[in-house]
């Protein structure tokens, strides 16, 4: 398919990037395929999640699985649907599926966010199955990945921070290949196990880490 739109908006993020002074810290970027279809299914700590990893699975254009609200949207709506994006309707979700298959079996990288919504505790959340599904049904690789930092720029309930000098850590684990006749809920429970891994290693590796930052994954605070 056609990508006009694409490139330029992935040149503007690089300069958006820079300004504000990222440091990014991606490790195993050699787990992305070249080519062929694959899930890419990623832990969701941030509003700019999508950016970030479609910024590491360069120079694959990722088309992500995003709420139908956003295509909506007066700007982002247009950029989304220019850049092949997918919409997702919670009401009608099977004709979303269809589409994310289709686009896998043509060849390209869907991006999904298991978890469906951020996660306010910044550890990883109970994974919805629709990644595991998707791979199984294309006989695609489904590859997790962690992106770890954005929540201090912009995430949900807590005052933007676009000062310099932040890092995003991201890191690209081996794929899964699960098979048609595997046990979906074993396969996401995989997943989950690796995510929780990969977000493991990713705070290691993460600089100038307080121990009480608001930031670093923390359980959630008990109901009264």
């Amino acid at each position: 398919m056609a990508d006009l739109i694409y490139p330029p908006i992935i040149g503007a993020a690089r300069l958006t990037f820079a300004a504000l002074g990222i440091h990014f810290d991606i490790v195993g970027a050699e787990n992305i395929p070249a080519q062929g279809g694959a899930v890419l299914a990623s832990n969701h700590l941030s509003y700019l999640d999508f950016t970030f990893c479609g910024f590491a699975a360069r120079p694959r254009l990722v088309r992500f699985m995003a709420k139908e609200a956003i295509f909506r949207h007066w700007l982002a709506g247009p950029l989304m649907r220019g850049m092949h994006h997918i919409s997702v309707d919670r009401d009608a979700g099977l004709g979303s599926f269809r589409e994310a298959l289709t686009a896998i079996r043509a060849g390209e990288i869907v991006g999904v966010f298991p978890e469906a919504t951020i996660s306010t505790t910044f550890s990883i959340k109970d994974l919805k199955s629709g990644a595991v599904r998707l791979a199984m049904s294309a006989n695609a690789p489904l590859i997790p990945m962690v992106t770890f930092g954005g929540q201090r720029l912009l995430t949900k309930g807590r005052h933007r921070d676009f000062s310099r000098g932040k890092t995003v850590v991201m890191i690209i684990g081996e794929p899964l290949y699960p098979q048609r006749t595997d046990d979906a809920a074993e396969v996401t429970a995989e997943l989950r196990r690796r995510l929780e891994a990969l977000l493991a290693e990713s705070v290691a590796r993460y600089p100038n880490r307080p121990d009480d930052a608001w930031w670093l994954p923390h359980p959630p605070a008990p109901q009264e």
